[in-house]
């Protein structure tokens, strides 16, 4: 199949009111969107009729204070994404659901358990964005004095990741006979302990709910340090990047694509999706408006506090018209500061210009344009070896999520470039992945 021939991959990345860092202000969003269950009904129905892959969310495990902008923040409260997904996949029938989840700070019996649920209930469209934790301000919630350093936290991902893979394992496919007549609820030689023991983790087992639908749910990664490529490498299956130029992009896909085969896997087993933040109007001058008036609700106070939670540096006492000042490393999100820093050297950006620059798409790719530049810019990243998908990010919800199913979904489906419908009922279908085989049953089959 050519290149031209494949089909692009896209996610929804859609939290309360929407991506911009003002969002909640603009006047047609919805502004408790991030506690409104039916709001989220609403967009997830949206995101399905466009056939989107999947409905994304990230999550913390901390208010986001964002210290400086104290309550003027759309950061003070939203669901837990298992929880919310569990309900919506009632009133959705195909689109897949990626939830965050940290391995740093939650325990791996109980995360394969939530997440085995939710494949369960949502019939096969769960994914978990594995996440190592890049706020310092969770380690307080757990009892502890100072956040895991960066190494460690993605040494201990690595075990996390086997440990829940292992749990989902416990069963083999056809454990349940669930026979009235010689009362075997289950098949006893069927079901395996995992008795891990490891350096962070000890985990007997077994897992008390069946295999997941799925076999597991759709792996996701979203760091893009050395670290994070690595564990994609060896465990993704999608892996959710920011990168800002075809060329960096392209980098980017190589690199990661090629840590592949000393895993034994192959270059299809991992998605890339970088994010995209379009602003969508019928012509050029339209999107610009409208980009302009998000821009024009920034109050300062919350594009500096939002700069500093994501460069991982207090820049209080610098003028806010003044260059960004060389920065020690951050042991939070490595990645993104180089980037920020990196935006800030090849624009000669003040601190004030680069928080705006990053108030939408916080270091993602910035689209503002007509339905066909922006499907014109998606297409060379897709057919050039940059992208395999995008995970796009609204600027503000539900209006532009409507603006890019209503305008650009027709725009990319008239190039043969994105589905008119679904490939299958499952997450991994819709992603053409395949289905994991048990691990107990590949031992089995060995001997």
């Amino acid at each position: 199949m050519s290149q031209q021939q494949k089909q692009l991959r896209l996610g929804a990345f859609l939290p309360g009111a929407g991506q911009h860092v003002a969002a909640w202000r603009h006047p047609q969003a919805q502004s408790n969107g991030a506690l409104n269950i039916e709001h989220y009904k609403q967009i997830a129905q949206t995101a399905e009729r466009g056939k989107f892959d999947a409905f994304f969310l990230a999550d913390g495990l901390a208010l986001q204070q964002r210290r400086g902008a104290e309550g003027r923040t759309a950061f003070g409260g939203d669901f837990e994404p298992v929880t919310l997904f569990s309900a919506l996949s009632a009133v959705t029938e195909k689109i897949g659901f990626i939830a965050t989840a940290s391995t740093t700070y939650e325990d791996p019996y109980i995360l394969a358990r939530k997440f085995a649920s939710l494949d369960h209930i949502s019939g096969g469209r769960a994914g978990w964005n594995v996440v190592t934790t890049g706020s310092s301000e969770t380690a307080g919630n757990f009892g502890l004095e100072n956040h895991p350093i960066h190494a460690d936290r993605y040494i201990r991902a690595h075990e996390f990741i086997d440990v829940v893979k292992g749990l989902w394992d416990s069963w083999e496919d056809d454990a349940f006979v669930r026979d009235k007549e010689t009362a075997f609820y289950y098949d006893p030689n069927k079901i395996h302990e995992l008795n891990h023991k490891g350096r962070f983790f000890s985990v007997r087992g077994p897992l008390n709910i069946a295999r997941p639908p799925q076999g597991y749910p759709v792996i996701v990664q979203a760091g893009s340090s050395e670290d994070g490529k690595e564990l994609a490498g060896r465990t993704a299956e999608v892996i959710f990047t920011a990168q800002q130029t075809l060329e960096d992009a392209q980098a980017f896909y190589a690199d990661v694509k090629g840590r592949l085969a000393k895993y034994g896997r192959t270059p299809d087993q991992l998605k890339v999706m970088p994010g995209v933040f379009p602003v969508v109007g019928i012509t050029e001058a339209e999107a610009k408006a409208k980009y302009q008036e998000l821009q024009d609700l920034i109050h300062p106070q919350v594009g500096l506090a939002l700069l500093q939670g994501l460069i991982g540096t207090d820049l209080s006492s610098y003028p806010l018209d003044g260059p960004l000042p060389d920065l020690p490393e951050t042991n939070d999100n490595k990645s993104r500061q180089a980037l920020l820093i990196d935006i800030a050297r090849k624009h000669n950006f003040t601190i004030r210009e680069l928080y705006q620059w990053i108030a939408g798409a916080r270091g993602h790719w910035t689209i503002i344009g007509t339905p066909v530049q922006i499907a014109d810019q998606l297409e060379s990243w897709f057919v050039n070896d940059a992208a395999d998908g995008f995970n796009i990010m609204p600027p503000y919800l539900p209006g532009g999520l409507d603006d890019f199913v209503d305008l650009v979904i027709p725009e990319l489906q008239r190039r043969g470039l994105f589905r008119t419908e679904y490939e299958g009922t499952t997450l991994r279908e819709n992603l053409g992945l395949s289905r994991p085989v048990n691990q107990y049953q590949k031992v089995l089959a060995a001997v």
